[in-house]
């Protein structure tokens, strides 16, 4: 196997280069070292927008976890004169001096005539978070879609 590199000390290349190809000049090689740093930079930039999006994302992911678990330990701190059972419901009224209480009769369990006013139903989960009633549904299809993915062995 011959050495095909030129022998002057100022070679342009240091890799074996063929008499029959076109000669590779410095303006060349500069040229394609600019259109590759192009390429790099256009390739970063995607990545970092991509990246900068799902940061936004998890931001806001977090303030409403930060929030439901604020609304979840105010719910917790409401008087309660009974023991609160996870997957029951709990109605939350509040009195006219603004003390909130929860309850187990719903305002059809007062004749639609409750003593104070009612501020909402609540079923408590498992992990100790409260449902509002009204989220009850839309919260039982998440989980009918993720149980097929929990079960998976």
């Amino acid at each position: 196997m011959s050495d095909d590199r030129p022998k002057t000390p100022n070679a342009a290349a240091p890799y074996p280069l063929s008499r029959l190809s076109a000669p590779i000049t410095l303006i060349d090689m500069a040229r394609e070292i600019q259109a590759a740093d192009s390429v790099i930079t256009a390739v970063a930039a995607g990545k970092l927008e991509s990246i900068a999006r799902q940061i936004r994302a998890l931001q806001a992911e977090a303030a409403r976890t930060l929030a439901e678990a604020q609304a979840d330990a105010e719910l917790h701190r409401v008087r309660c004169n009974f023991k609160k059972v996870p997957g029951k419901l709990y109605h939350l009224y509040e009195r006219p001096d603004g003390e909130r209480y929860f309850s187990l009769l719903s305002p059809d369990d007062w004749a639609g005539k409750p003593p104070h006013e009612f501020r909402g139903s609540f079923r408590l989960e498992a992990d100790m978070r409260f449902t509002a009633a009204e989220q009850l549904e839309a919260r039982e299809r998440e989980w009918s879609e993720l149980r097929p993915l929990l079960t998976r062995g």
